[in-house]
């Protein structure tokens, strides 16, 4: 029998070489050996997208590269859900997440996405290019716990301060928490803007998002 770190290594791999068949066959290795899924895919499969985004980050990879690296996560996730007892169902927040308006860039907010779902998170996804408004709308007539925002352009950062002023003008900012992202939003510009925090990276999102529902 393959230790557990071996099969995190090699689902890692799966995702990170873009082997979106032979994933399906490493996690039901891995769930044959009685290893745990959650740890499976944020170790194994999460890890892998990781690596790939990485990659992306220092122009190795590019867009065609990182899709097909989330198509074999995805198909890696989708497997293990089937031997998920149902308690890890169980949502441990609700949250809503969105490109803001002018971007169309949604490659990293579909990975923080994945995440949080990963994660436990119950997630709405609002999509890209998304008005002030729609977030606003959202947030009024939805229970939300978090919502989270993502600029990959300097152009449209702007939007994510627009939604957090239109909140407190319609008495809906302490309703919920808000996290942004992006390649050029940093921790100054997110306070600066009054969000709740800024994270780096989709592993950071699962974790700043899970400690924002203890502390509420």
């Amino acid at each position: 029998m393959k230790s557990k770190e071996e099969l995190l290594k090699k689902l890692s791999d799966c995702v990170f070489e873009m082997e979106d068949e032979e994933v399906v066959d490493v996690v039901r290795e891995y769930i044959e050996c009685v290893y745990d899924p959650q740890e499976g895919m944020l170790g194994g499969l999460v890890d892998g997208m990781k690596r790939a985004s990485e990659l992306y980050e220092e122009g190795e990879y590019f867009v065609p590269e990182l899709i097909v690296c989330s198509d074999a996560m995805y198909a890696g996730i989708e497997e293990f859900q089937k031997y998920l007892p149902e308690s890890e169902h169980t949502s441990i927040g609700r949250v809503a997440i969105g490109v803001v308006e002018g971007d169309t860039h949604d490659i990293g907010k579909n990975l923080v996405r994945i995440m949080l779902e990963t994660g436990g998170f119950d997630v709405y996804d609002l999509g890209r290019d998304v008005p002030v408004e729609r977030f606003v709308d959202y947030v009024r007539e939805n229970d939300v716990d978090i919502l989270c925002m993502s600029s990959l352009m300097t152009t449209t950062m702007p939007g994510m301060g627009a939604v957090i002023e239109r909140l407190k003008e319609e008495g809906l900012r302490d309703k919920v928490k808000i996290m942004v992202g992006g390649a050029p939003v940093s921790p100054a510009f997110a306070e600066r803007i009054g969000a709740d925090g800024y994270t780096k990276s989709a592993i950071e999102a699962v974790a700043f998002a899970k400690k924002i529902i203890v502390a509420a």
